[in-house]
């Protein structure tokens, strides 16, 4: 038996691989096209010829595939219930919490236990201390799972025992790397129409950037504390300057579509009576009371 099982060799699935092994681990493989394993066979991992004998090939299975559909594939493909009694799923791939959900169920009626997770970072930034991975599913099967997790990501996120936890929290980390993006762009546009360099720019973001990281941590426990008295920024500032920079984008002549939501948005949370609250009490008009 080896010590565990990667199925899906696209980049990340062969960078997984390649941080076990380099670990000491012996490494099963399977992937649908068996060229992708050459050199990491050559290395001396071992091909299996099915999920199924890859699952049943070790205690852990790491499943790194791209999508729902594809999961769905690999587990249902003859004689997988039979290889999941007593055996831990990993899956790292990218899912829907709906689909997640089933997949846990499905092992669990065959015995088996499912650990769902999301990677929050790029094959290249695998095996850092800081790599961020996010994990819920069984505490015990994460326990079993966490010294062979952690060659992978030394940032292991354990959410609690509901299967689709990792899969919300991705959405919610995808939700804040989007909307920073949009954010992004529409400030390269200010930029280049204004003669700034956006290579500058660009620059300037990253400077900030972990202050601005500090200040979302605050924002996020004021959040969950329900206290939205002034701490760190009041609601009204955010009102005059999101107002300007819809207005100066419209002066402009540039796409204004994204201020204009953030202000109709605290012109909302100021009707409501919240301009002298912290900024973070804007997630009452995202909730709808206000």
């Amino acid at each position: 038996m080896s010590d565990v099982t990667i199925i899906g060799l696209g980049q990340m699935g062969v960078r997984l691989a390649e941080l076990l092994h380099g670990a000491g681990k012996s490494v099963t493989l399977w992937n649908r096209t068996e060229a992708r394993a050459a050199s990491l066979v050559a290395a001396g991992a071992t091909l299996a010829a099915s999920p199924a004998e890859a699952i049943a090939a070790s205690p852990v299975a790491i499943l790194i595939l791209s999508d729902d559909q594809a999961v769905d594939a690999a587990l249902a493909s003859a004689g997988v219930d039979g290889a999941l009694a007593g055996r831990i799923i990993v899956n790292l791939g990218t899912n829907s919490p709906a689909a997640t959900a089933d997949f846990a169920r499905r092992i669990a009626e065959a015995k088996g236990s499912y650990l769902d997770g999301a990677i929050q970072a790029a094959p290249s930034q695998m095996g850092e201390a800081d790599t961020p991975v996010l994990l819920s599913g069984p505490r015990e099967a994460y326990a079993a799972a966490e010294p062979l997790l952690r060659i992978l990501a030394g940032n292991l996120v354990f959410l609690g025992e509901a299967a689709d936890a990792a899969a919300y929290m991705d959405l919610a980390t995808l939700s804040y790397v989007y909307g920073a993006y949009a954010g992004f762009l529409h400030g390269a546009r200010i930029a280049e129409v204004t003669g700034i360099n956006p290579a500058v720019y660009g620059q300037l973001v990253r400077a900030i950037s972990p202050s601005f990281g500090a200040f979302f941590e605050h924002q996020g426990g004021v959040v969950e504390s329900g206290d939205f008295t002034i701490s760190e920024s009041p609601m009204r500032i955010s009102i005059a300057a999101v107002e300007r920079i819809a207005s100066t984008s419209g002066d402009l002549g540039i796409n204004r579509e994204l201020p204009d939501l953030v202000n109709g948005w605290l012109r909302k949370a100021a009707d409501a009576g919240l301009a002298d609250s912290e900024l973070a009490a804007l997630i009452k008009v995202l909730r709808g009371g206000a």
